[in-house]
Order: C-alpha cells, then structure tokens, then sequence
C-alpha cells in the first residue's frame, strides 16, 4: 500500500513561477528522486509517491510552504492503495492509488476543497475527509506569516523557539504567539490521529 498526492498550485499564473517553482522541487527532493518519486508536469501541476503514515504530514509542509507566498494554494488530493506498474515516471505508473488520487484532484476542484483523501474504506474516507474540512477552515486561511513559522517547525523538528525567532528576526515571544495562533499543538494531535486511522486499513 502506498500514498499518492497529486496537486495543483491555486493563482499560479498571478505569481512568478520563478519565486515558488524552485522551493516546491526542493523540498520534494528531500525526500525522494525525481520523476520516478515526482514530478512537476503543465507548469502547475505536481505528482508525489510517499509513505502511507507519512503522507498527511507531508502534505502539510507543502502546504505551509506553497501558503508563504502571497495569494498561493495548493489543492491536494491524497489516494492511498496499491501500486501495479512502477515505472520509471511516476505520472506513468498505476495503480489505485493513482487512480484514487488523479480522480480525487478533479474532484475538489469542482467542488471548492483544498485538501482530501480517498482509500479503499468508505469508512475511513468519511472519519479522515470530515477531520480535513475543520481542519482545512484553518488550514486555507493560514497568512504568510503563520505559513512559514508552521513550514519551519514541520520541516525541523528540533528547532527552538528562541532559534526561530533569531532566524525570523523577530522576539521569542513573537514566535510563541504565532506558534499559538497556527494551532501548531493541534496539528500534531491530527497527524498522530490521522496516523491512527490509517493504520486501521
């Protein structure tokens, strides 16, 4: 079994590629090779295989990361399911769990969602994609400051307040406050139940 995000970046054509482009292949590259593992295809548009109990999280970073510059989105479609033909491009492997992500994307685009999840479990669809619209009323209306102290901690598990703040240029107290306005406890909290419920697969 394994996770698929297919993605699109929301006002792309309003924002120089240039600025984003870059940052998205990195962090993709992170934390696997492309196009076997990724790829970024018709400009705006971005595929990623991942581990199952990590795909939540990293959809997260994504999306903090895509939401620190200005007027940005990203709609992420999650599928989880199996994989029967690896190619050596992952826009040509199969799979359903391409096919439950592909589909997904065209999905939420019709119907205004930023962030969704589709699995063989009806059940587990509906606990997971009902915890996603709370969380995404958050999520979607993340500023560019709270995207990027949100980016940083997910991307750095180790990083202090105090060093954030130095980093950021702004007082300790400054990045608390953020810390908790971003929600960032609860966050974790819905990784680790999100990594509850996959496992029940």
């Amino acid at each position: 079994m394994i996770a698929i995000i297919t993605g699109d970046i929301i006002n792309s054509q309003n924002t120089d590629t240039e600025l984003w482009l870059p940052k998205l292949k990195n962090i993709l590259g992170t934390w696997s090779e492309t196009p076997a593992n990724w790829e970024v295809y018709r400009g705006d548009e971005f595929q990623m295989k991942c581990n199952v109990k990590e795909v939540f999280n990293r959809s997260l970073v994504i999306k903090s990361l895509i939401k620190t510059f200005e007027n940005l989105d990203v709609r992420l479609a999650i599928g989880i399911g199996n994989e029967v033909f690896s190619s050596e491009k992952i826009t040509e492997s199969n799979g359903s769990a391409y096919v439950n992500s592909g589909r997904l994307l065209t999905d939420i685009k019709a119907e205004g969602k930023t962030l969704s999840i589709k699995t063989e479990n009806e059940k587990i669809n509906r606990d997971l994609n009902m915890l996603f619209k709370w969380s995404s009323i958050d999520f979607d209306n993340w500023t560019v400051a709270t995207a990027q102290i949100i980016h940083e901690l997910l991307t750095n598990k180790e990083l202090t307040q105090d060093a954030l703040a130095k980093e950021l240029s702004i007082t300790q107290s400054s990045v608390s406050q953020r810390v908790k306005r971003a929600n960032y406890d609860l966050i974790l909290e819905t990784d680790l139940y999100f990594r509850k419920k996959i496992a029940e697969l």
